[in-house]
């Protein structure tokens, strides 16, 4: 019974610390967003890398890491590169160019992509449920984005190739070597961000521009936020059951909607609502459904 106990309670307060995680990772996109109004987006990209690598950098060294091995370099990190700049990149530019409360639900199909990727690069058992429950999620993302229709923006394909990245990331991340800590993968994933910026500069040419008091203060706190984020994010799933922990990564949606509306002024309509239910639902049963075949129930 006492083991029980402490069993739940492990697996609330991982749960907290994930809903922490969301919300900073809400008020992060928030703060990008709002600094995008007065600075280049290649900018934001640079000073937000070089500010996180350096906080994640210190907390290597503190806590004995050595920043470089040959580690580094090896396939699945030069995969998880690509796929960070991607990521990084794209959903940038979404968080910019289109509504705050759009982008946090596309990104929210990111799971789906990756429990898909695992399946097909991994050799990952998925069985016919969880692929119908994949399709009935990217079909919500359709659902927001409404191609073909007088709605469609092509700016919305931003948060899907950004969504896309980070679902390569975290199945580049599953495959890194594990010798890397987590704080080794918040430096090289910051790094990734920097360079991101730094393409994007050389494509839009935009000229930098010394950030006023406003701007360095949402780029300081996006970058507290950020790593701060990440830290709750790397507590939640080291302190509950994966299971029990994960579905809470969906109170992002409810974050950056709300955030969103209540901020920028955006407009919730029924697709919006319609594809975000379809994303949750779908995510929420692959997740039960994993845990059912865990326990060696037929998929």
């Amino acid at each position: 019974m006492q083991h029980i106990e402490s069993g739940h309670r492990a697996n609330l307060i991982g749960s907290l610390w994930m809903i922490l995680a969301m919300a900073a990772f809400a008020i992060e996109d928030t703060l990008v967003k709002s600094a995008a109004q007065s600075l280049a987006v290649s900018q934001i990209l640079i000073l937000f890398g070089l500010g996180g690598a350096a906080i994640f950098a210190l907390i290597a060294r503190l806590s004995g890491a050595r920043l470089y091995t040959p580690d580094v370099l090896s396939s699945p990190m030069r995969v998880r590169f690509l796929f960070e700049v991607t990521g990084r990149l794209f959903y940038t530019l979404a968080l910019w160019l289109t509504p705050l409360s759009a982008a946090t639900v596309i990104l929210q199909a990111t799971p789906l992509v990756v429990v898909a990727g695992a399946a097909v690069v991994f050799g990952e058992r998925v069985g016919w449920r969880r692929w119908v429950a994949i399709c009935v999620g990217l079909i919500g993302v359709l659902i927001i984005i409404r191609p073909g229709t007088d709605s469609f923006s092509i700016l919305s394909i931003l948060a899907v190739l950004g969504m896309l990245g980070f679902a390569g990331r975290d199945l580049a991340s599953r495959a890194a070597p594990a010798a890397l800590g987590t704080s080794i993968l918040g430096l090289y994933g910051f790094l990734s961000m920097a360079f991101a910026g730094a393409l994007l500069s050389f494509w839009d040419r935009a000229p930098f521009a010394v950030p006023d008091a406003t701007a360095i203060l949402f780029l300081i706190g996006a970058i507290l936020t950020g790593v701060a984020a990440y830290a709750c994010l790397m507590k939640a799933m080291r302190t509950g059951e994966v299971s029990a922990v994960t579905p809470f990564r969906y109170s992002r949606l409810l974050f950056g909607i709300s955030l969103g509306v209540l901020l920028f002024n955006e407009q919730l309509n029924l697709p919006m609502v319609l594809g975000s239910g379809l994303i949750v639902l779908s995510g929420l049963f692959i997740l039960w459904r994993g845990k059912q075949v865990a326990k060696a129930i037929p998929d």
